[in-house]
């Protein structure tokens, strides 16, 4: 009931001048549906182990389940970062990381999905320490549950691409953190690849929420500034149904070119919400994610 409140509070600040259908629409649009759907009853394969709320800091929301096969041992690990607009959703979303397990787990890897303090408790920047926190500790005990830490992708959706594609940008934090060097990021429809672009022209007051109005902040949690020499590959994900999602995407790819790192731009005629929930099913799209991810890990 109180999640049910604090979700038309959200949309009543976000959109409060949209007819209720648009502000529905718009906001599930920018953080993804909550309904369950048959994806969510995705059987998982036999003898899959389960790990729930595993601690990596004191917080409550410092926590993250695991994925894995049974008699797993040595497999490279995915880590998956929910979305929800900085200040939303759960380890556990609908569509995020079972049917993502249940595809790959069979195909020999181990899933991890983390949770992270949200707004207003922490900022994009703390939040991204914490996902840092959280693969640091991943790989500490990888080895626990048949990972092998020297083996890890990012994977994040919406908000949660930005984070990923923040510290694949700057993977000195994931050092700064005792993490090891992922092998690459997946960001899944993040339309906040440059920041400071965002923050210059019209946007949702959405982002005035998460990045706010000093401009040295949103230069320090946008991945397009954070690009280097020293950055991951990363496989960028775009709904071509939205207006901004592929032109971030285009426009870091082609900054990340200058630097010599190699950033792919995956269009998909899918909305926002289904480029999480459908990846795992069997279709083009989610081949074309496997063979990134299993070519970073060979």
């Amino acid at each position: 009931m109180l999640r049910s409140i604090l979700m038309l509070l959200l949309l009543w600040l976000v959109f409060p001048a949209a007819p209720a259908q648009e502000r529905g629409a718009r906001l599930r649009h920018l953080l993804g549906e909550h309904q369950a759907d048959a994806n969510d009853i995705t059987a998982l394969p036999a003898g899959a182990r389960v790990l729930r709320d595993i601690a990596y800091g004191s917080d409550a929301q410092q926590r993250y389940d695991v994925y894995a096969p049974a008699h797993a041992q040595g497999l490279p690990i995915i880590v998956m970062v929910h979305g929800g607009g900085w200040s939303n959703g759960d380890k556990n979303n609908p569509g995020l990381a079972t049917p993502k397990a249940a595809y790959w787990l069979p195909r020999g890897y181990v899933l991890v999905s983390i949770n992270y303090r949200m707004l207003p408790k922490a900022d994009p920047a703390a939040q991204a320490r914490d996902v840092a926190a959280a693969i640091a500790d991943v790989q500490r005990h990888a080895v626990d549950w048949g990972g092998d830490a020297a083996r890890t992708v990012l994977m994040g959706h919406s908000a949660g691409a930005h984070l990923v594609a923040l510290l694949g940008a700057r993977p000195a934090d994931l050092e700064k953190a005792g993490a090891r060097r992922p092998r690459a990021v997946v960001a899944l429809d993040s339309a906040a690849m440059n920041v400071e672009q965002i923050m210059q022209s019209r946007h949702f007051p959405l982002y005035d929420r998460a990045f706010g109005s000093d401009a040295s902040q949103w230069i320090a949690v946008s991945p397009w500034h954070a690009l280097s020499k020293a950055s991951l590959p990363m496989l960028a994900v775009c709904s071509s149904r939205r207006e901004d999602s592929c032109a971030q995407a285009r426009g870091f790819a082609q900054r990340a070119q200058t630097f010599g790192v190699a950033v792919q731009v995956l269009a998909e005629d899918l909305s926002h919400m289904q480029i999480n929930r459908e990846l795992g099913q069997a279709s083009a799209y989610t081949s074309t994610v496997d063979g990134f991810i299993a070519n970073a890990v060979r």
